[in-house]
This record gives structure tokens, C-alpha cells and sequence, in this order.
């Protein structure tokens, strides 16, 4: 019956049920830009908002993602015999229809002109339902069985639609072939060579509230127009999307840091989306879901569970967004917030998303999490060994950001997490006590935990970091870097000649299940930049293990790599190739947190005059790689070769090798609007 249905409901597209015009006025937002080889179009409008992807070279396809419900259609052709290009014809614009075949509802979603240089596509793959089953398929080949769709050909139309798996209004896609001839699932060229489509693109899904530009930033924002767009693409009132096209929903550990990042720049009711969007999805012990699952994606995780419904399911599996919450709220509430501000936003009831039906006072949900950080804690501050840590869950490899398998090179105690993040917590926590805002929402045994939280974060900051530490002999490091530099061909002078004769120190990015430090070094000393207070002994040992060129350290002249296995046995090192997505690749957002944090210690009080210069001349050499880099700035990741004596970038997702590509539009890479260069650099004014 149900397969009856789809092919009734697609029937009815080709006789013009449910046509739309497309409007023509401008829409509010509307931006195109060429990364590698996908051609992006965002488009935002009152109830819609689309990210046009169309895929360049032998293997094309098409695709439209949506924030509403993190939806999306997919079409993948055949492969081609030579590489071939699309031209958008016609900008995306925004549309409203009626739900096909006469049922109730409406679809929202674009209409476009497209075309492509190629002699034939062939329908290979079509998908239409959740950007979750979509990303699986591009990245792995692989989705439900129970949200296939079968396209329906007639005349010079391709068209699908499905309802969602629970009944209601699903998603849309159809292919008006303007210029060539429709073959059973092929499409020919016409005589100029070309295949020109009209595509018409919807989802059924409930849409989100944009942000109006008003809410958004303030006057001490940069004037970047690429990461304005992203931004403007990826906010809304009831949550940021972490990127597009592939993580178009909430993540609790993104949205946090590009809050913190972006503070300087951000008005407050933007911060509070953020901020609420985060406390909303807590779940009863206080930990910070890491991302949700909502509209079809939930329906087939009940449907496999047996429990019905689409009602949003929440992964609790990271352990360190737990820990960035106090720290970010503090910044905001004790900051830019100013009391009267602070003491509204905490008064402010939160609707729980973990807790369907249940409201709370976000104070109230924040003294939660507060709870659970204090918990936590107790264990290794009371008897300090690397066990009572805090660890990545059983039967996981990831628990951080580096969360692709091998990001923390398969360890066990990740360095952020535990030296950086629980006392930053620990500590805000404490300012928090002291300020008396969280007093109308603690109970006594609430303001006893609290009350724990500054001699807690005493003990960690004075044990945790250490259990990192490893030093290499200069001797063994310089055998390593000609080793390592020989086999990626690039030049390992430079790296020798910053070494100067001396050891090799910097801290392991994890720790395995023996407690050993796993030698790769890596940018995560730039969150203790931001959120700690490094001694001059610390700073100088270790930001100079950062600082050094690629092998010997982390930089290179098109960015700061995440990371460097030049110490690792060979095994490792395959793994964290430049074709890796937690390899030796440049993050846009770690750059800027980098220099948010050089920029904080730079303005400290404390420090000796030569780590100061120090700090100075590392934040010249960064900036100096970020600018280089500038045109890719609003993407998620970029990798790189080394070809005619110089480093080159190349977008990542590119390579045959690279296990997935990056997002045109990410929301920890708009941070560079308040993260600037020193000398563009001004403090935020209170209010």
C-alpha cells in the first residue's frame, strides 16, 4: 500500500498538482559560491531556506538540503567517462506548494535553472528524507531500505515524492528536462551539447525562524560577506545549525564554541538562542546532548525501537560539551550581559526538548549541568591517577571534537576534555556561586556542590596536564622529522633548523587505556589559551611545539594543521594522512580559537616580557597563514599538497583518497567575525 501511494502521489506531480511559481522578489538572503568541485546556492526566505548543492566532475549529482527537520533530496548519476561542469542558470528561489494528490499541508522549497556539459546522465541513486540518510549514503554507500523512492518518468519530467514514514508531508523533487531528451532514467544531450534541467526541490517539514540581521550582530562585527551569509544561513531562534550540507541541525559542542568565539560580535538575543538551545536538551543528569535526531531520522530510529512516533531522539555520547557549557554562560552572563540581562535570560523558561511537555527556568537547568560537572570531578581531585579521569565512553572511539574514529588516535582520555575543559568548568562554577545569580534556582545541597567547585578545579589544574606531558630527545625527534618528511615529500629543514638542538615537548592529545601518552602533537593547547591561565614556563614549552613549522610542530604557510603524527609509528601515521579528516588538515574554527586564545594571553598583565614577545611573534605567524587562506575561511576543513617547492591548498573532499567532504557553510568558521587581527582587533562594550 504504501508503495501504491508514492506512486500515485508522484503521478499526480507530472499532470501539475501541487505546481508552484516561484516568487519574484529578492529573497531576504541569497549567496553562491564554488568549493572544490560542488557548486553551492543558499537561499532564505520567511518559511524557506535551501542549500543548493551540484557536484562537479565525473561523478555528478544533485542536492538540496534543508534546515526544516535537517531534510533533504539527493539524486546521483552514473559515472561519467570525462569530467563535467554545471552552470547555474537561474539563481534558487523560493517557493510554496500544495502537498500533491489533494492531501492536507503545504511543501516548502525552490525552483532553479541548471545545466551541465556532460553528453548523458543516468539516474543512478535518488533519495529523498533526512540529511542523516543522505550523508550516510555519500559517505558509506548506505541508507534504511524503508525511505527508497522510485522515480516516476514521463514526457520530459522525472519526479518523485514520498510522504514521510509517519504520514505526514514528506518531500519533493522533479526534473523538467529544458534542453536534450528523457530516455527511460537517462538524459541526453540536446545539439549545443548541454542538458539543461528545471528542478524543483521541497520538504514537508516544519521550518525554522530565521534570525533577522537585527538579532544577529552588533557593530564590532567584521564586514566578511561570506561569513555574514553562512552565519545569517545557519541561525535561527530555535537553535544554529552546525553546517551545510551535512550537519544542517543542533550540535550542543558547536553551537557552544562558536557562541564563546563570536561573543565579542554577537547580540545578546543571539547568544540566547544559543544558550537555550543548548540548556534545552540537557537530560536529567545535566550532560549537553551532542546532536539531535528529528523529523524522518527519528521516525525510523522508533520505528526500529518499536516505539512510534517522531518525537527527537538526543545523543548523549560526547563527554565535552558537558564540560563547555559553565564556562561559555559564565562568559556571557558575568560579561556582555550585564546583571539585569543575566538575571532575565535565567528567569527565562526553557522548553525541554529532552523532556517533551516539561518547562524549566534555564537557571534552573544550568544549576543541573553544574550538578553534574561537580560530580564528575570529585573522583580525581580526592585521589589524582589517570583512571579517575574523565574518560570517552565504553565501547566508543570518539567523545570530542576530533570525532571521527581515529581523531584521538584511537585514545582513551582525551587532553582537552580533561586538562582544559573540567577545570574551566570547575572554575566557572565558582564565579558563578560568588556572583549570586544561580541562588534563586540551588538547593542547599546545590550550593554545597558548588561551593566544592574552586579547590576542585586547584587540584585539576595542578595535576591533570601533567599526566600529558611528553618529551622526545632532540635526537630521536630529528631522525623522526627526516623520516616523516621524506615519506610526505616535504622539506624538513625548516622544522630541524626551529628544533635548534633542543627536546621535543608538547601534550599527547590522549592518553591510551594504560594511561600512556599517545605521541601526536595537536592545536587543542589553543582551548587552554582561551579558558585557562597557562604559566610563563608552560606558554614558552609548549605553544613553541605548536608554533614550529610542519613536521616539527603544526604550521605551515596555508594554515595550522589539527595535527601531527611525526612521532607516531607508521601505522598511525597512515591514518592521520591529509586524506583523514582529523589528519594533517587545516580547521578553520581551530585557527581562530588559536588566535582568540594568543589574543587573550597577549592581554595579560602577569606574564615576562620575553614569553609576551614570544606569544606576539606566534600570533604574527598564524595570522599570517590565515590570511593567506582567506577564500576558504568560511569552509569547515581544507588539506593540502606540496607541489613546486610550495604548500598548496586543496578543498577537502576533492581527492578520490578523502573520506568525505567538507561543508560550504560551517558555523564555527563564521567566528573570524569577531576573531580578528590584532590590529582589526577591539573589545566588545558592555551592556
Amino acid at each position: 500500500m504504501k508503495r501504491i501511494g508514492i506512486t500515485l502521489l508522484a503521478a499526480a506531480l507530472v499532470t501539475g498538482v501541487g505546481r508552484a511559481e516561484p516568487e519574484t522578489r529578492q529573497p531576504e538572503l541569497a549567496y553562491q559560491l564554488t568549493e572544490g568541485q560542488n557548486l553551492n546556492a543558499f537561499v532564505r526566505d520567511g518559511q524557506v531556506a535551501a542549500h543548493l548543492l551540484l557536484r562537479n566532475g565525473t561523478d555528478p549529482r544533485i542536492l538540496v538540503a534543508f534546515p526544516a527537520g535537517n531534510s533533504g533530496v539527493g539524486l546521483w548519476f552514473a559515472p561519467l567517462t570525462k569530467p563535467a561542469t554545471w552552470q547555474l542558470e537561474q539563481a534558487p528561489r523560493p517557493l510554496t506548494l500544495r502537498v500533491p494528490n489533494g492531501a492536507a499541508g503545504t511543501l516548502n522549497g525552490i525552483v532553479t535553472v541548471a545545466s551541465i556539459d556532460a553528453r548523458q546522465l543516468t539516474l543512478k541513486q535518488q533519495l529523498l528524507t533526512s540529511i542523516r540518510f543522505l550523508r550516510d549514503y555519500q559517505s558509506v554507500g548506505r541508507y534504511p531500505p524503508e525511505v527508497a523512492a522510485k522515480p516516476i518518468v514521463a514526457g520530459d519530467t522525472i519526479s518523485l515524492y514520498r510522504e514521510r514514514l509517519d504520514g505526514r508531508p514528506g518531500f519533493l523533487m522533479k526534473l523538467e528536462v529544458l534542453e536534450g531528451r528523457l530516455t527511460q532514467a537517462t538524459i541526453v544531450a540536446g545539439r549545443s551539447g548541454r542538458i539543461r534541467l528545471r528542478l524543483t526541490a521541497a520538504t514537508g517539514e516544519p521550518p525554522l525562524t530565521g534570525l533577522a540581521e537585527s538579532e544577529l550582530l552588533n557593530g564590532h562585527a567584521g564586514a566578511d560577506t561570506g561569513a555574514r551569509n553562512a552565519l545569517r544561513f545557519l541561525s535561527y531562534r530555535e537553535k544554529f545549525l552546525a553546517g551545510s550540507w551535512r550537519f544542517q541541525t543542533y550540535f550542543g559542542r558547536d553551537t557552544l564554541m562558536s557562541i564563546r568565539l563570536l561573543m565579542p560580535a554577537l547580540r545578546p538575543a543571539a547568544i540566547e538562542a544559543g544558550l537555550g538551545s543548548v540548556l534545552a536538551r540537557l537530560n536529567e543528569r545535566g550532560e549537553v546532548a551532542h546532536e539531535e535526531g528529528i523529523g524522518e531520522f527519528a521516525a525510523v530510529e522508533h520505528q526500529h525501537d518499536r516505539t512510534g512516533g517522531a518525537t527527537a531522539t538526543l545523543d548523549f555520547g560526547m563527554i565535552d560539551d558537558d564540560f563547555m557549557l559553565a564556562p561559555v554562560a559564565a562568559d556571557y552572563l558575568l560579561g556582555p550581559a550585564g546583571t539585569e540581562q543575566a538575571r532575565a535570560f535565567l528567569a527565562r523558561p526553557i522548553d525541554s526538548e529532552s523532556r517533551p511537555g516539561t518547562s524549566e527556568p534555564a537557571g534552573t537547568a544550568l544549576v543541573r549541568n553544574l550538578r553534574f560537572v561537580i560530580g564528575q570531578a570529585q573522583p580525581f581531585a580526592r585521589d589524582p591517577g589517570f583512571r579517575r579521569l574523565v574518560a570517552i565512553k565504553a565501547g566508543r572511539l570518539t567523545g570530542q571534537w576530533r570525532d571521527s574514529e581515529e581523531g584521538l588516535g584511537r585514545g582513551r582520555y582525551a587532553y582537552d576534555v580533561n586538562a582544559v575543559f573540567v577545570p574551566a568548568a570547575l572554575e566557572a562554577g565558582a564565579r558563578l556561586l560568588r556572583s549570586g545569580l544561580l541562588e534563586p534556582y540551588m538547593a542547599v545541597a546545590d550550593r554545597a556542590a558548588v561551593a566544592q567547585a574552586a579547590w576542585l578545579a586547584e587540584s585539576w589544574h595542578a595535576k591533570a596536564p601533567a599526566l600529558f606531558r611528553n618529551s622526545v630527545p632532540n635526537a630521536t625527534a630529528a631522525t623522526a622529522i627526516r623520516s616523516y618528511s621524506a615519506r610526505l615529500r616535504v622539506p624538513a629543514q625548516p622544522a630541524l633548523a626551529a628544533l635548534a638542538g633542543r627536546s621535543l615537548t608538547f601534550h599527547a592529545i590522549a592518553l591510551d587505556d594504560s594511561g600512556r601518552p599517545i605521541p601526536i602533537i595537536h592545536s587543542d593547547e589553543g582551548f587552554a589559551l582561551l579558558f585557562g591561565h597557562p604559566s610563563a614556563a608552560d606558554l614558552d614549552v609548549y605553544l613553541a611545539a605548536v608554533a614550529r613549522p610542519f613536521p616539527a610542530g603544526l604550521m605551515t604557510p596555508v594554515g595550522m594543521l589539527v595535527a601531527n603524527p611525526v612521532l607516531a609509528d607508521r601505522s598511525v601515521q597512515d591514518r592521520f594522512a591529509p586524506t583523514a579528516y582529523h589528519g594533517t588538515v587545516v580547521w578553520s574554527w581551530q585557527q581562530a580559537l588559536m588566535a582568540a586564545g594568543l589574543e587573550r594571553q597577549i592581554a595579560r598583565t602577569d606574564l615576562p616580557a620575553p614569553t609576551r614577545a614570544a606569544l606576539v611573534r606566534q600570533q604574527a605567524e598564524l595570522w599570517r597563514a590565515i590570511s593567506a587562506t582567506q577564500a576558504t575561511r568560511s569552509s569547515e576543513l581544507w588539506s593540502w599538497a606540496y607541489r613546486g617547492g610550495r604548500y598548496q591548498v586543496t578543498p577537502f573532499g576533492v581527492g578520490k583518497q578523502d573520506v568525505d567532504e567538507s561543508n560550504a557553510a560551517q558555523l564555527w568558521s563564521t567566528v573570524y567575525l569577531a576573531v580578528r587581527p590584532p590590529q582589526l582587533s577591539a573589545p566588545a562594550k558592555r551592556r
